[in-house]
Formats: C-alpha cells, structure tokens, sequence
C-alpha cells in the first residue's frame, strides 16, 4: 500500500501495515486495541495528549530556501531554518518510519477546504490512531472514488515519538519541533502528540498559498440564514464570543473556525469543529454538548474512572480541554443539512472585541481604512485579576485575528480584506463584547449576552444603517445614538460612564497602547494610520 499511494516519493520506503482512510469504527477499534484511549459519554472517545495539551509555538520553524524565502514574514512567529537541520531531522523522521517494526502507519487523505477550485490535497501521516482520528475528523473527507489518483499538495509526517537531541547544538528551542518546508510542500512534527499542530499546520500553509492567488484566507466562523442567504463572517480572539455568537439556530453555521473568501464567495476550510470544553454547560453551548457522541474525540478531559462521565469544569489536566468533531454533529449547519460548506459574499463582517477598558463602545461602523486598522490590529482585553500584581487589564494584540498562524506580512491580508470589502460593498462592525461604562476592574459587569445578540440581529438585518450616527471622540468610528430600544446611555461611551475624566484618562491609555502596536508592522500607508486612534490635543 505504501508504494502504491506513493509514500516512498517521500522516502517510506519499507512502511508496512499502512492504514489509509479508515472508517471512523475501524479508528476507534485501533484507538482501544493499542490502548491509545478509552469509550466515553455517548460513544464519544476519550484521550490524553501526553506532555503537550495545547500547541507550541515557540518550537514551530520555517525553512529558509529560495522559493519561499522572500514572501514570508520572518520573525518570532516564522522562525528561520537552516535546509541543513531540516534535512538532518527528516531523515531521522523518515528512519523512524522505516524501522518501526510492524505497528500501524495511518494515512489520512482528504482536503482542505470546501471549494473544489481553492482547495489543498492534504495527506496526514501518524503512528498513532487517535490522531489518525483527530484529522478524519478536522479534514473534508473524500468520497471514496476521490482516492483514486489522489496526490497530495501538502504532506505533514507525524512523528511524536521522535525527538531532536541536537536543538542546542541547532539554536534551536527544545527537542520539539515542528517544521515546515514550503518549497516541498512537506511538514514534519516531533516531540509532541498535540493534534492541533496538524490543524494549525494546514492552516498556516494555506495563509500562504491563497493570497497569493488573491484569495483571503481568514481566522474566523461564518454563517447564514435559513434561506442560504445574507453571509456573515465574525472575527475575535479567544473569549469575545465568536463560536456563541455565529451558533444561532435562526442562522445555519458555515464553519467556526478557519475560512477563505474568494471571488466566488466564502468557504470553509475544515470538515469539522474543534472546540473548548472547559466548563462546557449544555444548556449555554446546547450545539458543542450535543455533538459529543460517536465519531468525537475529547482531549485531557477529567473523567470517572468506573462511569466514564467527564467532569467539564475539572482543570487539573489542562485548561484548554477540547472535543474534535465532523461538522455534521451540527445540526444546523450547511454541512449538516448535506450541502457544502460554501456560501456567496459576506453581507456583514464582524470584529469581535471584549474590551477590558470599557472604552469602545458596543457597537460601531468602520471604514474600510479603519477596518484595514483594526483588522491589523486584532485587538482585545484580558480581564486583570489571573496574575498576581496584575490589577488593571491587559491588552492583547494578535493581527489578522490569527497572528500564530500567519506566514505572510499581516498588510497583505488586510488589503486583501479592504479590497473585497469595496469591490463587493461589505460594511464592517467593530461589536465590544466587554465593559461598558467603566473598566473590569472597577467592579461593574460586563454587556450582556441578549444585548449583544440584539445588537448583532440589528447589524445583520440592515436596520442599523438607518440610525443616525455620531463619531467616537477617539477612535473615529461612526456609533449609532440608538438601536432596537438601547440608548445613548449604553451605546456612548461619553454618556455610559460616569466619571468622564477617568473615561478620558483610560481611552487615551489604549489609544497609546494601539499606536505601539501598530508600529511594529512599519506600515507607512498614510489613509491607515490615519484611519487609527488619536488623542486629540
């Protein structure tokens, strides 16, 4: 099977027992047999991830050669790589392979992404089956005649039981390692069992290759109405309410996490879902709890040992257990309903921000020079209070929404963003999911959810464009004075907060905390620097 499907192309010469395309059934049979994992609540499987539960950023590098080398962002997020080291640890990848006695090797081929004329072949290799699973699930599965022929564009070789001792010597940061060599389309991961690092692989490598191809690649979920219709995309980080806010059972899901926008529409890149289960409460997340039933795969959940009943609020593995699932375990979402996970041109582009500070107000227009701006910046606020001595809050600035994953300057995502924004006159909404009226720390409780969701009903509906709108003292951007029965007193911040000095005070120090940050990009197109925030003298 191995020579058949072309391993040894990559140097798997003598691989034997190769598994390619297993059934969900013939995966879990595997995961038991080599006591990998164990049967859970409705069938679902259960796993540990060993020593990593959570992705490594700091040991994820980028070869250095000549087909990639001048396109791509060097720095702290694409790490140089000398060909040398790689090659060094491919071979002992390749060794590791070849000489693995008679265990499994699992093949997974499928794609990456929905649209049939932008999608990656991608082919996944592992010795281990529950990341074979981990990927059947992630991946858009094949129908099985697609096998045929199948040659892949992108291959990414798991192996987690390989470590690299040389890392000192290599100026490296440890003995993981988790390579990419765009030139050979070809990955290698070592030292960490964490699944994640193949999604996030495939994702870092198709913000490579779709821009290029004038495709925007974006970091966010997306959904529709009932009639396939009116495309929304939401953007934000970890904790502004992404995955709560696109899961609406008025709007069919699209997909959470990572899609593309080209001039044919949007289109999700995934053919699954991989969410946080931490504190998972099934009637706030009714879609994620349900979903967990046979064919999904917990990580590092907490469970009894005699009941196999997970405990979703125990942290003592990690904080960020997860469940990975086929997009078909929701209900309501394109996929689910048989049809692909595709859609026409965005009619509304959300930025999600949980702003800490309470400066920015609930809901605001932007410009397509202030969206380029903010999408650059990719701004939200952690609350203070999770570290000692921290006792204000803490921005956080990720550009693109999805900086980790970003392989090319974050400016050519953003020009891609303004330029379909004009050309397919899309407005975009910055929607403050956070404070109002004061800072976290002052006690007072952040928006609530149904004012939100009202807020985001009244942006996808059209009917906030007939608001009359006054411009923020700092930002810039247009807000409307009233909105579906919430007023002044909410949606100004100059009105929402009491103390207005202390309001001045604290939106002039995030106005200096954005403008650091954006310097850092050497971006010198005056219409986006002047579409940031000011502190007006």
């Amino acid at each position: 099977m191995g020579k058949e499907i072309g391993l040894d192309k990559i140097g798997l010469t003598n691989v034997n027992k190769v598994l390619r395309n297993l059934p969900v059934e013939g995966i879990i049979e595997n995961i038991i047999l080599h006591k990998e994992g164990k049967m859970g609540m409705n069938g679902a499987i259960m796993v540990d991830t060993g020593r990593y539960t959570g992705r490594s950023p700091k040991d994820k590098y980028i070869v250095d050669e000549e087909t990639s080398n001048n396109l791509l962002w060097w720095g702290p997020v694409n790490v140089k790589l000398d060909e040398s080291i790689f090659d060094d640890l491919y071979s002992k990848v390749v060794e590791y392979y070849n000489h693995a006695d008679d265990s499994n090797t699992y093949v997974f081929d499928g794609y990456a992404g929905a649209d049939p004329n932008y999608r990656l072949n991608v082919r996944m290799i592992a010795k281990k089956a529950w990341q074979a699973h981990f990927v059947h699930n992630m991946f858009i599965r094949p129908e099985k005649n697609e096998l045929d022929g199948f040659v892949p564009d992108f291959t990414i070789i798991n192996a987690s039981d390989v470590y690299n001792q040389k890392f000192e010597e290599y100026g490296m940061n440890s003995k993981t390692f988790i390579i990419f060599h765009l030139g050979k389309r070809i990955a290698i991961i070592g030292g960490t069992e964490y699944g994640g690092e193949m999604k996030k692989g495939i994702f870092s490598v198709m913000n490579y290759y779709l821009p290029l191809k004038g495709v925007l690649s974006m970091h966010c979920s997306a959904n529709v109405d009932k009639n396939g219709k009116n495309p929304a995309i939401f953007f934000g980080l970890s904790g502004t309410g992404k995955t709560t806010l696109s899961t609406d059972p008025e709007r069919p899901l699209i997909g959470d996490d990572e899609h593309g926008w080209s001039d044919d529409g949007i289109f999700n890149f995934e053919g699954g879902c991989y969410a946080k289960v931490i504190d998972l409460n099934p009637e706030h997340e009714p879609d994620i709890y349900h979903a967990i039933r046979h064919g999904a795969l917990l990580e590092n959940v907490v469970y009894d040992e005699r009941t196999r009943i997970a405990d979703f609020s125990d942290r003592s593995k990690t904080e960020n257990t997860r469940v990975s699932y086929p997009l078909n375990h929701i209900d309501n979402s394109i996929y689910g309903q048989g049809k692909p996970s595709m859609s026409g041109h965005p009619k509304t582009i959300i930025f999600l921000t949980c702003d800490a500070y309470g400066v920015l107000p609930p809901v605001s227009k932007l410009s397509p020079e202030q969206a380029m701006y903010h999408f650059i910046s990719g701004y939200t606020a952690k609350v203070a209070g999770t570290e000692r001595g921290i006792t204000e809050p803490v921005a956080t600035f990720s550009p693109c929404f999805g900086g980790p994953f970003l392989t090319l300057h974050p400016l050519k995502y953003a020009e891609l963003l303004s330029e379909k924004m004009n050309k397919y006159n899309v407005p975009c909404y910055l929607v403050n999911t956070g404070w109002i009226g004061a800072n976290a720390s002052s006690g007072a409780k952040r928006i609530s959810l149904p004012i939100t969701r009202k807020i985001i009903h009244r942006i996808l509906d059209g009917s906030i464009e007939s608001e009359e709108c006054v411009e923020d003292l700092y930002f810039g951007v247009q807000i409307p004075k009233k909105l579906d029965g919430i007023g002044e007193d909410i949606l100004l911040p100059t009105n929402a907060w009491q103390n207005v000095d202390e309001y001045h005070q604290t939106a002039k120090k995030l106005v200096e905390k954005f403008q650091r940050n954006f310097a850092q990009y050497e971006i010198d197109d005056p219409a986006i620097l002047n579409a940031g925030p000011k502190i007006n003298q």
